[in-house]
Order: structure tokens, then sequence, then C-alpha cells
């Protein structure tokens, strides 16, 4: 049987997959698994935030009802980023948290993700425990037991004068371009930031529950390009649609990635003596040019699965530090318990405020590798690790590149699709490997 939670929460197309009726069941199994029972009486309380998605009003009113009907006290948060959601969580004294988005995906589709107390992702054995109770719950609460429902006002408040706190350096005299994704940033983001000091130009912040991602964010850089050279801005900030991941653009246009991102702010905490155990957590699809910066600097570099929640459990397990992912999930875990776009970006922003430098020759600090993720969709991808033509493809394709480059096939966690990543001495290479192995999956995996 196949796994309901996947890398990031529930995820699907939002009144087909997620329907709802699950999201109801998700909740009422939810409030039975999480709660410290153990209070003196006093019942549970959870916190429910979501991002605009026209979806996420009935799946909010799904998931409310069915929590209160167990018994919990609900705090609604409205319309936030996830990590808010997270970061209100602790700061409330919830029990736990629900969120409500599918991140950096399209409209159509929605998500459940669930904190623990403190703001904390969930471990698989407890997702599988809520899992097991799915359908066979416990007797509702009923009379003065039933779980009251209210709305705050002041989650924003708290969340923006916390990541201003954080700042090891304001943003005063850099003029800045955010794009929020016509999602959960839109209003927090570019306040954020004006409180830090900067200058603020903000782009994809009609959100309209529709248009969530939509030629816009961390996915779709275009349109934040060419608002950064239109303003003469010192940088741009991007955000997806739940404001957990960041990319940006340096104001000659160049992109800059996760990987970029986590090289300077490693260097900055290790210059301060913060980077706790001189170690970075990344994954497996980190570039190589960011290991060996690290080497050069003596930073340890730590390796896990693609997930920002395997990149969490080894910080966690090492009392790390930094961690994150090439797609912009990165982790200071010294300021959040998950990964958030906006506090990542406001530090990078520090960074180069301080140094007196343009990001583009900021993230010179590492060299990155020609590197081409291939995403092939709408294959079976539960099969890619038993193909054996694929094992054979893949290992004739890492003996050509010999020690220039590398191959990595996975399924993706949230999405029918497999990524085919291949990183060469060129980009012409990187490209030629990873369009042949991509063809390769899709006649083996179509």
């Amino acid at each position: 049987m196949t796994r309901l939670f996947g890398t990031d929460g529930v995820r699907g197309l939002a009144g087909r997959d997620l329907t709802a009726g699950l999201a109801l069941d998700l909740a009422i199994a939810a409030a039975e698994v999480l709660p410290d029972r153990n209070t003196g009486g006093r019942r549970p309380r959870a916190v429910v935030g979501r991002d605009p998605r026209a979806s996420g009003e009935f799946l909010e009113a799904a998931v409310v009802a069915g929590l209160a009907s167990a018994g919990v006290d609900v705090v609604r948060l409205g319309v936030l980023p996830t990590p808010a959601v997270a970061f209100l969580t602790g700061t409330l004294d919830a029990d736990f948290g629900v969120m409500l988005s599918a991140s950096h995906n399209p409209a159509p589709d929605n998500g459940i993700k669930f904190f623990a107390r403190g703001g904390h992702k969930l471990p698989d054995e407890v997702e599988d425990e809520i899992e097991r109770r799915l359908g066979n719950p416990a007797p509702g609460a009923t009379g003065r037991d039933v779980g009251r429902v209210t709305d705050t006002a002041d989650g924003a408040e708290r969340y923006i004068n916390h990541l201003v706190d954080s700042l090891p350096h304001r943003l005063d005299g850099l003029k800045v371009v955010v794009d929020c994704a016509n999602g959960a940033a839109v209003g927090i983001a570019p306040e954020a930031l004006r409180r830090a000091g900067a200058e603020v130009v903000t782009i994809g912040d009609q959100p309209d529950g529709f248009n969530i991602n939509e030629g816009c964010g961390s996915t779709h850089l275009d349109a934040l390009r060419a608002a950064v050279l239109e303003h003469n801005a010192d940088a741009g900030i991007a955000h997806d649609g739940d404001a957990d991941r960041c990319l940006a653009v340096a104001a000659d246009g160049s992109v800059v990635d996760g990987d970029q991102i986590m090289a300077v702010l490693a260097l900055e905490l290790h210059e301060r003596d913060a980077l706790n155990e001189d170690t970075l957590v990344v994954t497996v699809m980190s570039n190589l040019g960011l290991k060996l910066a690290m080497k050069e600097a003596g930073i340890t570099v730590v390796e896990t699965p693609v997930g920002d929640r395997y990149v969490l459990e080894a910080m966690r397990a090492g009392s790390y530090s930094l961690g994150g992912e090439q797609s912009g999930h990165v982790i200071l875990l010294d300021h959040a318990t998950t990964g958030d776009g906006l506090l990542t970006g406001m530090h990078l922003l520090a960074a180069v405020n301080r140094r007196g430098v343009a990001l583009a020759e900021l993230v010179k600090v590492m060299n990155r590798l020609p590197q081409v993720l291939v995403n092939v969709r709408g294959v079976d991808k539960t099969r890619v690790a038993t193909s054996e033509r694929i094992a054979v493809e893949v290992a004739q394709a890492e003996a050509e590149l010999g020690d220039s480059g590398r191959v990595l096939l996975r399924p993706s966690g949230t999405e029918p699709m497999v990524r085919v990543m291949v990183e060469a001495a060129s980009q012409e290479r990187a490209q030629d490997v990873a369009d042949r192995l991509a063809e390769v999956v899709r006649e083996e995996l179509g």
C-alpha cells in the first residue's frame, strides 16, 4: 500500500485526491496522536494556517472542524508562510500546528503538513501512526469537551518582529525586489525587509486564489530578473507559494541558487564562530562546487537524502546550525525550526550589506560545476530503483564522466516524476548525458 505522507506532508489535487473528507479524517487522527494528554485537564491546542489557494478555504474549514470535534482548541492564523506557522506553534505554546499548502506546486494542488510541539516537523513513525488511525477514530468530544475556535490578529506581527530581530546586520541602503509568488509571503516579506532598512519593490503580490506560483516565484525567475534590471536593484529575492524557499537574483540578472546562498551563509557564520561544529548539512543534489568550497574553508559537509526533513534530522542529531537544499530550502536552526525563505533572504542580504560587495561577487566564494536537472513527468516513479536497464545506463554514464562528474536519479517525493541530475565538466556534456538518461526513463517507466 502506498504511504499517504510524502516527503512534506500529504499532497494531491484538491477536491479529488485531497478531499474535505480526507482533511477532516487527518485532523481527527492527528488530534489523537499529537497532543500531550497529560495537561492537567487543559484541552489540547493547535494552530492552523494556510496559503492563499482557493482550495485552502474549504480544507481549512474541514481541518478546523475535525480538530474541534476531537476536543482540540483551534487558533486560526489565516494566510501565513509555512515557517510562520512553525514559529507560532512554538511561540503560542500550541501542542501542534497545521499548514495547508502545496508549496511550489500549481494552484489546483494543495497539501496538509503537521508540526509537533515547538514547531518541529514530524518523524516518519509519527506520520505513520496518524495514517494508521485514519478511518478508525475515537468517539468525538461532547459538551464542554468540544474544542473552541478563535482567530489571532497578531500572528504576522510576531513573525515579522522575529525576522527583523534575528538579523546580524541591517539592510539600510539596499534596494531589493521581492517576488512573493502570489502566495503566503505577500505583505509579510516586503514589510519585514522595509523594517530592516531596505527599499523594497514587490512583484507577484496580487494573489487571487488561483495564480499562486503562476509564472512567478522561485520556480519562475524570469519576472524577478526583469524587475531587478528594470529597477536597478541591488538584488532580488524569490519565494515560493508558502515561502519556505528562497532563491535570489543579483544586480546583473544572474541567478543565485540555494547552494550559493548556503556557501555565503556558512562562511558568514564560520567567521563569527557561529557555525556549530563548523559543519554544513546538504543533500545529495548539492553541487560539487559547494563541497569543494567548504573543504577549502575548513568546513565539514554532511550529506543527506533529498528533502529538507532529512536535512533537519541530521542537523538536530549533530547540533548543527546550518543546512539546506539547492532548491532554496535553507534552515538556520538558531532562528527557525524549519526552512524559512524570508529568514534566509534577509540573512543573505545582511551579508551583502555587511561586506559592502555586490551579490554577484559575494557568491563567487564557490565555483558551480555545470549541472543539469531534467524532470521526467508522467512516469511510474516507483519502479526507478528496480529497472535493470536504467541501472545499466546510469553505470555507463558514470563511467564516461569519471571523476569529473556524477549522476543522480531519484523519484520526486511530491509529484509523479523522476528527477535526472547530471554534473559534468561542461554544460554541453551534462545536458547530453541527462537527456540520454531521461529518454531511457521515459521508455522504461512511461
